[in-house]
């Protein structure tokens, strides 16, 4: 009796610790968060800084993935990703109206500027417009370098040219189709014209000799948005753990780190938090 008895004990604890392993790993899923966002983020140092916040104050981990604001989109809307941090407002509107990303909000913003050759060949410097700058860029065939990745900074500066009523194209116009780190470096290499966002420009100013030449222009504001992912795009969404990304990124105390960000290292901050407020209330 003995052998039986010592087996059907073997058999209850089996049925009881075997599914540990299984519910163990959808716990460990579960706390996996995937945040699809711009280069910018990254090149700066931000989220350096912010992410082990956010893993040290909520048990998530945080999987990165940086690549231009157009792809993140549609990484998301794939279901490939549980929160958005991006800065192509007309893009990102486009996501949230056909309710693929959802409770667009407000993080930050800085602004893009126009950096070029010392010597200025399409004497561009101080100029107020930044559309006509790019038009005379344009018109003295100056190297330019474009992103060319349908990022933030690739859907500001296609709307750049359409105001300037050009659309670029010959030997003086290259799409690198690279992160805003690259093009950087490739306009830094060919003494090139290109636009940058601030905060990447000084986080790589020691590697980039080229001077911003035109700056100040309302058309080059920069914000940078935080949106969920609607779990209706995939079936593996952290729904959870995306709204406590986007959460955290419009929290005071996040909010407090990201005004002091740069400040000590470049004696500037490289965002200006904007949590709570309205977008035609920016940079006025």
């Amino acid at each position: 009796m003995r052998r039986p008895l010592s087996l059907y004990f073997l058999f209850s604890w089996l049925f009881i610790l075997l599914p540990q392993p299984i519910a163990q790993a959808a716990d460990s899923a579960s706390r996996n968060v995937i945040l699809s966002t711009t280069t910018s983020t990254q090149d700066s140092g931000l989220l350096d800084v912010l992410i082990p916040m956010f893993e040290k104050q909520t048990g998530y981990s945080v999987k990165t993935v940086s690549v231009g604001t157009g792809q993140a989109l549609v990484l998301a809307a794939k279901g490939d990703a549980d929160v958005v941090l991006v800065h192509a407002p007309s893009l990102e509107k486009k996501y949230v109206a056909g309710n693929k990303l959802l409770n667009r909000r407000l993080v930050m913003y800085n602004d893009f500027v126009i950096i070029g050759p010392k010597d200025d060949p399409a004497k561009i410097r101080s100029a107020k417009i930044s559309a006509a700058a790019l038009k005379a860029i344009e018109q003295a065939k100056a190297s330019f370098v474009s992103r060319g990745d349908n990022s933030g900074t690739h859907t500001l500066e296609k709307s750049l040219w359409k105001a300037a009523g050009i659309e670029p194209k010959g030997s003086w116009y290259i799409e690198a189709g690279q992160g805003m780190g690259a093009v950087l470096a490739i306009a830094n290499e060919r003494n090139a014209y290109t636009i940058t966002d601030r905060g990447t420009l000084l986080a790589l100013r020691k590697r980039v000799a080229l001077p911003i030449l035109v700056e100040g222009d309302r058309a080059l504001l920069n914000i940078y948005s935080v949106m969920e992912v609607n779990p209706t795009n995939g079936p593996r969404i952290n729904s959870a753990g995306g709204r406590a990304f986007a959460g955290f990124m419009v929290a005071p105390q996040t909010q407090n780190v990201i005004k002091s960000f740069g400040v000590k290292k470049f004696g500037q901050p490289l965002f200006v938090p904007v949590a709570g407020k309205k977008e035609d209330a920016l940079g006025a």
